[in-house]
């Protein structure tokens, strides 16, 4: 008996831990579009909690568009890229989400920023309650197709659920033996 407790105890100690890596989400920026002059990033950004832990994922064209984190909220608003803190131009770019505050990020390609092609974030604990944050990006020209639930939060939801299904059928197979 004293084996199956600690069986019992290791599967929802590991349940625990996969608990915490699976809140972790990867917001596509722009959904479906990516990283484009045509998408409405504030709209976006409006529809999205970002947590500690969660990616940020830029998809564009290389060469045509690169990626460019900000230092702060002045650099953003006049669209200041030379004084940027990281500059990305892969493609494909992710960024992790490593402390609670706001962050900015712009188009390197001359004339991009002052086009609306400029995201800010805020991002929130990991244990924030899940509202859409709110975002003062200008918007530009064109529509974006958001959702009320994001892919991030579909994910984290579905590691959720799936780590609970498994912490069910443990929790079963204890009573049962």
């Amino acid at each position: 008996m004293q084996g199956t407790y600690r069986f019992f105890f290791s599967l929802v100690l590991v349940g625990l831990i996969s608990t915490r890596g699976a809140t972790a989400a990867q917001h596509v920026v722009g959904g479906s579009q990516g990283w484009d002059e045509s998408t409405d990033f504030a709209s976006w950004a409006s529809g999205q909690t970002f947590r500690v832990g969660d990616q940020l994922v830029f998809k564009y064209t290389p060469g045509l568009h690169s990626v460019v984190e900000l230092g702060s909220e002045s650099a953003y608003k006049n669209c200041d890229v030379s004084s940027a803190l990281n500059s990305l131009n892969g493609g494909n770019d992710a960024v992790k989400l490593n402390k609670a505050g706001d962050r900015y990020f712009a188009c390197g390609t001359a004339g991009h920023c002052g086009s609306g092609m400029k995201l800010k974030i805020t991002t929130v604990a990991a244990n924030a309650p899940s509202t859409p944050a709110s975002s003062s990006s200008p918007s530009s020209s064109g529509s974006s197709s958001t959702s009320p639930t994001s892919a991030g939060q579909e994910s984290r939801s579905l590691g959720s659920l799936l780590v609970l299904m498994a912490a069910s059928l443990v929790i079963s197979l204890v009573l049962v033996f």
